[in-house]
């Protein structure tokens, strides 16, 4: 089973980033947290910037986590849902977006369906859009 959705494309990283957060945007989701890892694991382990560019943004969309969070208080503790934008063996840049319907099928409550598949439709639509331009 795939936890996550995912496409794989040339062009610059940090473009890349920043089309992704873009095409979040238009889906209604802010960028609560950006974590730059090969910077994190460079400082907090001593480390020299050799690991792979990899970004981990922690995407909300705040009237779907409302909603979310006002039927299931705990379920902040799978909020936000991430997306990572990471260089690739080959080459290329690769963006995966968490599947909401695998993560929240842990609930395993149906009055979470429609909004993990919402989400899901979302996170297609910004993956979609990342890769057309």
């Amino acid at each position: 089973m795939s936890y996550t959705m995912d496409i794989q494309l040339s062009g610059d990283f940090d473009h890349v980033v920043d089309r992704t957060e873009a095409a979040l945007s238009e889906e209604g989701f802010g960028v609560l947290c950006d974590i730059d890892v090969r910077a994190a694991f460079a400082e907090k382990l001593d480390l020299d910037e050799t690991f792979r560019q990899y970004r981990i943004l922690g995407a909300c969309n705040p009237a779907l986590a409302h909603e979310a969070l006002g039927e299931e208080t705990k379920l902040g503790a799978l909020l936000p849902c991430n997306v990572v934008v990471y260089e690739t063996d080959d080459g290329t840049v690769g963006v995966s977006a968490v599947d909401p319907t695998t993560l929240l099928g842990v609930v395993d409550d149906a009055d979470f369906d429609h909004l993990a598949d919402d989400v899901r439709e979302r996170f297609e639509r910004v993956l979609a859009s990342v890769a057309d331009e």
